[in-house]
């Protein structure tokens, strides 16, 4: 009989185990909050500046890294401005860059490319935004502690699955930004090889151009010089 309900309590346990985990899957944004991170890839044309606006909260982080992946030069003009319009970043003619704001304000913050220094190369540029701190990351965490600990879980403690679970998202969320700049990384390396591809395949041109011209007109001028139209008289 005491057989019996240990595995009736086993397969309940694990049936509740089973169940939390797969709630959790299914609702992500209630396990863990709704993720306030953005990525964004655009074109940026010459002579042109663009901005971008994200929302923070008072005493929050936010981590702004970009990268210039194509176009002559590589580079743009690069600003923060905080909700109140004061300079919190500037960069001048930079590729890429990573940059820290910490505390945030509460309000919208200004992010912004530069590229009017430049009258005939447009721009792609790829950039990442980093929010931590903010009121939606606890959502999560108030669930998770009015779930309570019930007894019939056994040797499953909620605590335990609860860290194990957080620690899984932790290090998903890091794979995924690490995989995003890798990727930003790759099509800018793909871009450059692209270009110095082209470059050298134009001057090889040419220069194969130039050395047969060259040539032809070494062989006239030789030919010229043993071509004798003078008549002699016998």
């Amino acid at each position: 009989m005491a057989d019996t309900l240990w595995k009736a309590g086993r397969r309940g346990t694990t049936w509740v185990f089973v169940a939390l985990v797969a709630a959790s899957c299914l609702e992500p944004s209630r396990g863990f909050g709704q993720s306030q991170d953005s990525e964004f890839t655009f074109l940026l044309p010459a002579g042109r500046k663009e901005c971008f606006f994200q929302t923070t909260a008072k005493n929050g982080t936010m981590e702004v890294e970009y990268q210039v992946i194509a176009g002559a030069g590589m580079d743009v003009d690069f600003t923060v401005f905080s909700p109140e319009g004061f300079q919190v970043v500037w960069e001048f003619r930079r590729s890429d860059g990573v940059h820290m704001v910490e505390p945030t304000e509460e309000g919208d913050y200004e992010i912004c490319f530069d590229n009017t220094f430049s009258h005939f190369s447009e721009k792609m540029v790829f950039f990442e935004i980093i929010i931590e701190g903010q009121p939606g990351d606890v959502n999560g965490d108030d669930e998770w502690a009015g779930l309570g600990e019930p007894e019939s879980l056994l040797e499953y403690k909620l605590e335990d699955i609860r860290e194990s679970m957080d620690s899984v998202h932790r290090r998903l969320e890091k794979s995924r930004h690490m995989q995003t700049a890798l990727r930003a990384w790759e099509a800018r390396d793909r871009n450059l090889l692209e270009d110095n591809l082209w470059r050298v395949s134009f001057w090889s041109c040419t220069s194969l151009v130039v050395m047969m011209g060259v040539a032809l007109t070494q062989v006239y001028t030789v030919r010229r010089l043993f071509d004798d139209k003078r008549r002699v008289c016998t």
